[in-house]
């Protein structure tokens, strides 16, 4: 396992910088629609960044985190035929096309209103934390354009996706690598039953159309947000689906709270063990990157990189001490 990024390069000074700081492989998008995407396109980009002694290991389909009105596949969240077909065909060549340039990897989400998060927390050093406090959050939010959407709903939108895209990625030998639900919300929360935000959830999921290329964009964050104790639960989470190989991307990031009740923090002052947490990884023989994610705001012209790189020493220092561990 190796730190990795997958911070979007603002020009080819962040290639050089993350060489500069030891990171060697990445999740790194080419500009434009990736419905727009052709192989050429992908090859050249793919070219590009190993040309900063980098490795292109990922890239993102057009299915985002964002909310559906904004989503690039929209009508495959909203169950919206003959549009839905479509644009399963596009992923589909997309993944064709991805392997077919030499990246081995696509992450996406299932995702319907986006990453919800109430007033933010001053963090130490008045940085800025992301924060989710269900009790604070607006009972009467409006609901997106899809509604009002059962767990039945979700899950045959969730398997139609599935059983049309999980051969294509096996056939192509591309891990596909899908995020959970962030935050974990009560049923019903902005008309949407969040199947993918819980544990069992996840199980689920990894059950459905099983295959060795189905598995998961592993948010540690994210999974920590569902737990009633993530310093004491996570690294048995995290040793269920990382021995059944079903973790092909980590998100290596930190929380303080609980399930409906947290602040996002920098890796080494959250309720979770971070030492910990990488020898669960290295247990079941994990062997793709571990990134940061949502980090705090900091002072300064540039700020986010300033975190980011904090991030990135953090877990290079950690995998060091685990890798020199008998």
């Amino acid at each position: 396992m190796h730190v990795g990024t997958q911070v979007g390069a603002r020009d080819d000074t962040d290639f050089e910088v993350w060489t500069q700081l030891g990171l060697k492989n990445v999740c790194a998008d080419p500009p434009a629609n990736p419905h727009d995407w052709t192989l050429q396109y992908l090859k050249d980009h793919r070219e590009k960044v190993e040309s900063f002694g980098l490795s292109l290991d990922m890239v993102q389909l057009p299915l985002s985190s964002r909310p559906v009105e904004e989503n690039q596949s929209q009508s495959i969240m909203l169950a919206q035929n003959p549009d839905r077909d479509r644009q399963i065909e596009s992923i589909q060549n997309i993944i064709q096309m991805v392997a077919e340039a030499g990246i081995p990897a696509v992450k996406y989400n299932m995702n319907l209103i986006g990453i919800p998060r109430t007033e933010r927390t001053e963090g130490r050093g008045g940085s800025s934390n992301s924060t989710w406090r269900y009790a604070e959050a607006d009972p009467d939010q409006a609901h997106t354009i899809a509604g009002e959407v059962s767990s039945d709903e979700f899950w045959e939108r969730i398997d139609y996706f599935l059983e049309r895209v999980v051969p294509v990625a096996a056939q192509n030998k591309v891990r596909l690598a899908c995020h959970p639900h962030d935050p974990s919300t009560p049923d019903g929360f902005m008309g949407v039953n969040r199947v993918l935000g819980t544990v069992e959830g996840l199980k689920k999921f990894v059950s459905l159309h099983e295959n060795e290329y189905h598995g998961l964009n592993f948010c540690q964050g994210t999974v920590s947000e569902m737990l009633d104790s993530p310093g004491e639960e996570i690294y048995d989470v995290i040793r269920y689906f990382g021995s059944r190989e079903k973790i092909f991307n980590v998100h290596f990031r930190n929380i303080r709270g609980r399930v409906g009740d947290f602040v996002e923090v920098f890796p080494d002052e959250g309720d979770v063990d971070m030492l910990k947490a990488i020898r669960a990884y290295k247990e079941v023989g994990y062997k793709y990157m571990l990134m940061p994610d949502h980090v705090p705001d900091i002072s300064g012209p540039n700020g986010s990189g300033v975190a980011f790189a904090f991030c990135y020493g953090y877990i290079a220092a950690l995998l060091q001490a685990v890798n020199e561990e008998n």
